[in-house]
Parts: structure tokens; C-alpha cells; sequence
């Protein structure tokens, strides 16, 4: 009787043409894999942008290298257009939220509400087994939970963007490059003999190749609300032509007011009066805020306040905080030990135990300062194990 052959398990991955992706694909079909690679059309940027440029994702010259790699490696690739929804889900988003005068970080976006709703969908109906993207990231199974843990290349680390990512989709999902440094990608392409070895990396948000944001904000803006630049005692300073212009701790694009010397930060944005206040760099720091959306990767929010380091920004460090989760409100409120600088609306607070991801929510707001000492307000917060 003949023998039933082993049915080799079957892994999509998210291509986008770039290195990190493609040996991604490439390392899972070394192990073994049959890889299907699924490059997304999200965004369309004028061709003259790309030519000059070459910074925007989603090119045609991106979806032929994603195919080339995928001929290497002898996988299947698909093309698919969703700009539609890139359209509906990020670049909408991204515009509503300068228009309330916050800051938003569209990958998030993307991630969250585009790129895994598809990615686990599409993999269902291909009976795939994993689904894998080129995120800088890491995944562990630890006493029968799933763990998503920061990449080893601190530089490169992503994982600030995954803290959506929930219990079921961690089961089934590969992150191959997270052990890697960037450095040992490349070198890791070149032994594999992929074309895109040396490939730059991409810049900037992929939809905004020049980086001009007001440029690209403005012909799409529903509404600009114009108002007044006033200091933080409420004095008018000056006036300004729009709230999507201005980002809290950004200096530039703040009219020089009656000869002060000092320069002058965004220290908070009203986007009911439009008006934006502005203020010595002191005014920046702040230790608490308040964040909604909460997502805890074990996929249960902590009953009691937690210690953790936490991040306000994609680039930023992490900072000691105490975090008390508010249910059944899904938000989160969040006091740091010493002030940090520049808590901004729109932006993820994500919150780490050494590099295991807890979970995290988008800002809101920041808060008052404290009338009480930190140990009467978080008394009996604890410190996860993991």
C-alpha cells in the first residue's frame, strides 16, 4: 500500500516587497513551509512622488519584487487592491484625527482595523496554518498563553504597533525576522540570494512619501478650525489657521510672540475653541493620563493596579508607571513615576514587563497632577510575573 505523504503546512505571509517581509517568506519556506505571499495594494501616490522619491509603499516596483522573491523561494503570490478599505479604515482615521486636534500613528490603523482582519481571514480560506508578516517582534507560548514579546533589534523593534493583536490570533500567527537583528536580515537575504538585499528601507508614513503632512491633510480636511495661540494663564498670543497643523510638544510652526526669548512648545490643543496653547518646555511634562481601547494580550485586564515600563511614542523609551484598568469602561488610567514629556492624544500608551508586551489603549488625554502621594492613590500594586 502506498505511503500518504506528510502535507506540508501551508503559511500566508504579508509581502510588501521589502526585506524584511521577503525573508520572512523566505525563512518559513527554508523550514519547510508552503508559502503563500499576499502583497496588498493600499495606497496610490502620485507616480511623480514615487519616481522622485521612492519612499512610498505599495509601488508597482514593490509588488514585482514581493513576486520575484516569491519565484525564488518557489511560492505562490497574489496581488490584491484594498485601498478602498486603506482608504475607509486609515486615511479617513488619520484625518479625523487632526481634525480634533490629535496626533495619530496610522499603522496602528492599519494593523488593527486592515492588515490582520484580512490577513486571518484570508488564511482561513486557504486553510492555511500560520499567517506570518516582517514585523520586529517575537511570539511565546508560556504556561498555556500566548506572549508577544519586543524584537531582539531594540533599533527595529515594532511591537509597540502589535499590542492589539489578541490570544487567538497570537496562536496562529509567525513572526520570523524578531530573533534577527536588521543587520542579520540583510546578511540572512544575500546567503538566500534575494534581490532586495540591499533594498532601502521605507520612510516616513507610507502614504505621505514627502512627508509634507499638511500638504496632504488639507485638500481632505472636513472642516479647519481656525483659533487663537494663547499661553497657559489663557492670554492671546497670537492666531493660527488651523488645529491639524499643530502637534502637543512641537515647537516649529509657532509665530515668534512679542520678542520672547524662550522658545515655546504646543502644550495642549482645544478642539472645541480651537484654541492651542503654548508654553515654556516645562509645561510639557506631565505623570498621568488616561487611555481607551484597552487590549491585554492575556486577553483579562488586571483587577489590580500593575507596575510596568511603559511607552507613549512609537520611537520613545519606556518609563516606570503604575497602571490601574478601568472596567467595565474598557480604559486605563496610567501614572508615571517621574514626568515624561509630551503625552499626546491619538498616540498608544503600550505597557511592557522587561520586554514581554502586557497590553496598551490610544491616549485620550493627560490628567491633573496628583494632591496625594503616589503610594496612597496605587496602594497594593503589584508587578506581573511572567
Amino acid at each position: 500500500m502506498a505511503q500518504v505523504q506528510n502535507k506540508k503546512k501551508r503559511a500566508v505571509v504579508a509581502m510588501s516587497g521589502g526585506v524584511d517581509s521577503s525573508v520572512a517568506a523566505a525563512l518559513l519556506a527554508r523550514d519547510g513551509y508552503d508559502v503563500v505571499g499576499v502583497t496588498m495594494r493600499l495606497f496610490s501616490a502620485p507616480n511623480e512622488q514615487i519616481a522622485k522619491l521612492n519612499k512610498s509603499c505599495c509601488s508597482l516596483e514593490d509588488v514585482e519584487d514581493a513576486r520575484a522573491v516569491c519565484r525564488k523561494i518557489g511560492a505562490k503570490h497574489y496581488f490584491l487592491n484594498f485601498e478602498e478599505d486603506f482608504q475607509k479604515h486609515v486615511v479617513d482615521y488619520f484625518v479625523s484625527e487632526y481634525e480634533r486636534g490629535r496626533t495619530p500613528h496610522p499603522c496602528l490603523a492599519c494593523n488593527d482595523r486592515l492588515k490582520f482582519n484580512f490577513l486571518f481571514k484570508r488564511a482561513e480560506l486557504m486553510d492555511a496554518d500560520v499567517i506570518a508578516t516582517g514585523h520586529y517582534g517575537r511570539i511565546r507560548e508560556h504556561d498555556g498563553e500566548y506572549q508577544l514579546l519586543a524584537g531582539i533589534d531594540s533599533m527595529k523593534d515594532q511591537s509597540y504597533v502589535l499590542y492589539t493583536l489578541r490570544q487567538d490570533q497570537l496562536a496562529k500567527l509567525s513572526l520570523p525576522i524578531g530573533d534577527y537583528s536588521k543587520s542579520e536580515i540583510r546578511e540572512v537575504a544575500r546567503e538566500l540570494g534575494l534581490s532586495i538585499a540591499d533594498k532601502p528601507d521605507s520612510q516616513d508614513i507610507c502614504f505621505i512619501p514627502d512627508g509634507d503632512y499638511n500638504r496632504f491633510i488639507e485638500p481632505r480636511l472636513k472642516r479647519k478650525l481656525s483659533g487663537e495661540i494663547v499661553d497657559a494663564e489663557g492670554k492671546v498670543l497670537g492666531q493660527h489657521d488651523g488645529i491639524h497643523g499643530f502637534t502637543i510638544g512641537q515647537r516649529k510652526r509657532i509665530p515668534a510672540v512679542n520678542n520672547t526669548k524662550r522658545p515655546l512648545y504646543v502644550s495642549d490643543i482645544n478642539a472645541d475653541s480651537g484654541r492651542v496653547t503654548v508654553g515654556p518646555a516645562e509645561n510639557l511634562m506631565k505623570t498621568r493620563l488616561y487611555a481607551s481601547g484597552m487590549n491585554w494580550i492575556s486577553g483579562v485586564a488586571p483587577v489590580d493596579p500593575i507596575q510596568v515600563s511603559a511607552r507613549i511614542r512609537y520611537n520613545g523609551g519606556n518609563s516606570p508607571a503604575t497602571v490601574r484598568a478601568l472596567e467595565p469602561k474598557n480604559g486605563a488610567e496610567i501614572e508615571f513615576d517621574q514626568p515624561v514629556r509630551a503625552i499626546t492624544p491619538g498616540q498608544a500608551v503600550v505597557f511592557y514587563n522587561d520586554d514581554v508586551v502586557i497590553g496598551g489603549g490610544l491616549i485620550e488625554t493627560s490628567l491633573p497632577e496628583p494632591t496625594t502621594p503616589k503610594s496612597q492613590d496605587f496602594a497594593g500594586s503589584s508587578v506581573i510575573s511572567v
